[in-house]
């Protein structure tokens, strides 16, 4: 099998738990040729760990002949610039979900990843967990299409920081993104319109501590095929809370189906009943999200297929999310058609 030479920028927080791991088990198909960390010292000893070498510039690492492919893991003082440099170089690039892809389009970026034809994948972790695939193979064979989705993400809310004022806005952002692709992996189809509420926070008022969306798939008053899918998004529990945030969680989805009902908590456990009662499914046996991300990813490069599908599904979770803003500003439903 084909190594695939890659370089790292950025660890961010899942580089132990999702990263690393990943990386070891699939030594037979990539090779890390270096790290890049705004913190050299930290680059450093993640380069020992791999037996790669640590880098004090991103674009030397980038342009290193030997290096292939890039996983940027984080953003940081460079922001998207490393994007950049990968188009300009024609080497494919995953974008992990610590980086801020919102203005991909409005940057410019998606014309030239799409203009250079290079391998692009989003780090849209929910749609590669275990349970995700096995529930897309019940609804093919046991409970039919989905009718209504309640998909809810509880974050930690933070004192205000006026040095970043805008980290719980960004994170809150990223994962309504991710929730909105979720759902629209597992719904398989395109919404057609969005409608969405904000709750503003005391403490500051520039920023929301709770954000519901309702996703529709089809007109609910006329359509009896409609789907309807509700994302919400809270940070309303103080940091210094920790133990009520898993407190009762509510499944990461709950689904109601045709013919039967859903419950998912990523990755691996699945909880669903039918007319012949409850199955429980721990999938703790399949490949980990980390795996499952860097081997489609690997796929990808090693066929220099410019993985459009993901590209596109990516600037359509970012206009969506744009749309909820104006539905926001306008408290209207929006039409997703235009």
């Amino acid at each position: 099998m084909q190594k695939l030479r890659i370089a790292v920028i950025g660890l961010g927080s899942d580089w132990q738990h999702r990263y690393l791991p990943a990386l070891r088990s699939l030594r037979d198909r990539f090779d890390v040729v270096g790290i890049y960390h705004s913190v050299s010292a930290l680059a450093d000893s993640a380069a020992r760990e791999l037996e790669a070498t640590g880098y004090d510039s991103f674009r030397t690492l980038i342009a290193n002949p030997d290096v292939e492919a890039v996983l940027m893991l984080e953003d940081d003082w460079y922001q998207l610039q490393p994007l950049w440099v990968a188009c300009e170089l024609q080497k494919g690039v995953f974008c992990g979900s610590e980086v801020d892809i919102q203005s991909l389009n409005s940057s410019g970026l998606q014309a030239a990843i799409s203009d250079s034809g290079i391998p692009f994948m989003s780090g849209f972790s929910r749609r590669y967990a275990p349970a995700t695939l096995r529930f897309k193979e019940l609804i093919a064979t046991r409970l039919g299409r989905p009718r209504l989705l309640f998909c809810h993400r509880r974050l930690p809310s933070e004192l205000p920081d006026p040095a970043n004022s805008n980290s719980l806005e960004r994170d809150s952002s990223r994962e309504l993104l991710d929730l909105i692709d979720w759902c629209k992996y597992i719904v398989g189809e395109q919404p057609d319109w969005i409608q969405a509420i904000r709750h503003m926070s005391r403490p500051s008022p520039k920023n929301a501590d709770y954000q519901i969306l309702s996703l529709g798939f089809g007109d609910p008053e006329n359509d009896p095929n409609a789907i309807l899918a509700q994302i919400s998004c809270g940070a309303y529990i103080p940091s210094v809370w920790a133990e009520s945030i898993a407190f009762r969680p509510p499944a990461a989805v709950q689904v109601c189906c045709e013919k039967g009902l859903a419950f998912l908590d990523l990755p691996s456990t699945l909880v669903w009943f039918d007319n012949a009662g409850r199955h429980q499914e721990t999938l703790d046996t399949e490949l980990p999200i980390g795996q499952q991300m860097l081997i489609q990813f690997h796929r990808a490069v090693a066929s220099k297929s410019s993985l459009v599908s993901d590209l596109q599904e990516t600037n359509e979770a970012i206009r969506i999310l744009e749309k909820a803003k104006l539905s926001t500003k306008t408290h209207q439903r929006v039409s997703l058609l235009d």
